[in-house]
């Protein structure tokens, strides 16, 4: 018997997370939404690629919370997604009330879940449905240095004209302005960056790195990414069923790792079947750790703005 992934948000990314998770193949999939037929047709629309795809996976599309009873796993993607000049940090105050209504949802149909949120702003949310459902940190994780890390692969494949499967790269910190690319991790072919590309470029990939949702959202005017988001908590998803152990850049809550506590941020963490199994530590250089300390004080006044005690 498959487990069941429940996605909470039958928008543009929960529907796009139904599509990638529909190949996959390794899990049931429970899409839900408060407008009425929305979760339904889109679960219709998926159902229908089976063939093609050679899949039994089993699609339901509903706005009933108790459908997703006994989810292994909830990836919540609900929320009001960003507009042409708006920051992630716009959204805080209107998405803290929808996280805050969904994760309850969660807890009580799915006590047992691990919730992977993809809501911005992302590490702020995250910590809030930890606050809010209560679960112990390595069940609740958000989606973020994955994210940014493929696009950072992704501009330096272009710059290179190389194989994206050549690239190895980490991006840490929270998912916004903050975030802190470290072109020392960086290699291609095993070949460091810094010794493939001057400075002053690898100065303009990390900023459109750090611009990269903004650059989407820019172009698009009336929606924002979500192939690229939800295939990034696609990946996650997999990792921990299939308990992969994969050392993947989340939103973890940090407990003096670091030397940061009580805040969510981007980090790699070893995920497998129990969630966020491990919290790895990278040395880093002075500079690059007030970069990080930097990004979590950002992250903790959102938090305070939402006025949430510490977990």
């Amino acid at each position: 018997m498959r487990e069941k992934v429940s996605i909470v948000g039958a928008g543009n990314v929960g529907s796009s997370c139904a599509m990638w998770l529909l190949g996959k193949g390794f899990a049931d999939i429970v899409l839900v939404d408060i407008v009425e037929g929305l979760p339904q047709g889109r679960a219709l629309d998926l159902l229908q690629c089976r063939p093609i795809l050679r899949s039994d996976v089993c699609i339901k599309g509903s706005n009933d919370y108790a459908d997703t009873a006994g989810s292994s796993i909830v990836v919540i993607t609900s929320g009001v997604p960003r507009k042409p000049g708006m920051s992630r940090e716009d959204l805080l105050l209107t998405n803290k009330n929808i996280i805050e209504l969904v994760t309850k949802e969660v807890v009580k149909n799915s006590p047992d879940c691990i919730i992977i949120l993809v809501t911005n702003p992302l590490d702020a949310m995250t910590q809030l449905a930890l606050y809010v459902s209560k679960f112990p940190r390595n069940r609740v994780l958000g989606q973020s240095g994955i994210l940014d890390t493929m696009r950072f692969k992704n501009f330096i494949s272009e710059e290179l004209h190389v194989s994206i499967r050549d690239i190895s790269a980490l991006v840490l910190g929270g998912h916004g302005d903050t975030m802190v690319p470290l072109r020392r991790a960086c290699t291609v072919g095993g070949i460091p960056l810094t010794n493939l590309l001057p400075k002053e470029t690898i100065d303009r990939l990390e900023q459109r790195t750090i611009r990269g949702g903004e650059e989407i959202v820019g172009l698009l005017k009336t929606g924002s990414a979500h192939y690229a988001p939800s295939a990034a908590a696609v990946q996650m998803a997999e990792a921990i069923l299939m308990d992969k152990k994969m050392i993947l850049p989340c939103a973890a809550y940090l407990e003096g790792e670091y030397g940061i506590s009580g805040v969510a941020l981007g980090v790699p963490v070893k995920l497998g079947r129990n969630g966020v199994e491990q919290i790895m530590e990278v040395e880093l250089t002075t500079e690059e750790h007030e970069a990080l300390v930097r990004s979590a004080e950002s992250v903790r006044k959102q938090v305070k703005t939402m006025k949430l005690e510490e977990v």
